[in-house]
């Protein structure tokens, strides 16, 4: 009972540096093309990334994509 609870913690903080990683280098790229759509790096970006995974980066990608319309 205890390495399941162990094993989610892990599998989100994992998730969640990887959903960092993955805003990070995005916005950097987008940065470098001129394109202004950036999302930040703030607990709740990284609360989404770490339950949903890179689906839920791809997420906020299209919210601020979707505000800009």
């Amino acid at each position: 009972m205890k390495e399941k609870g162990t094993e989610i913690i892990v599998n989100f903080i994992v998730r969640a540096v990887l959903g960092a990683a993955v805003i990070f280098f995005v916005n950097q790229f987008l940065e470098s093309q001129k394109i202004s759509v950036a999302v930040g790096l703030n607990p709740l970006t990284l609360l989404t990334g770490g339950i949903l995974g890179i689906p839920g980066v791809a997420l906020l990608y299209g919210i601020v994509c979707w505000k800009i319309l």
